[in-house]
């Protein structure tokens, strides 16, 4: 395998990533803040389920 290959994110964030980066730039600003507060979320909920499952083992 590759290294380009093993590192290459696996969820669609690869294939946004370049969808967003042959937009115009006023829109390619727009779709890389989307693309932070979707990701943030994402790492926000991953955090408070794994808190819950650390509470939960007590």
């Amino acid at each position: 395998m590759s290294e380009e290959t093993t590192s290459a994110p696996t969820d669609g964030l690869w294939s946004r990533l370049r969808l967003i980066e042959g937009q115009p730039l006023p829109a390619r600003a727009d779709a890389y803040s989307a693309l932070h507060d979707d990701l943030s979320r994402r790492l926000e909920s991953g955090a408070k389920l794994e808190q819950r499952e650390t509470s939960g083992s007590r």
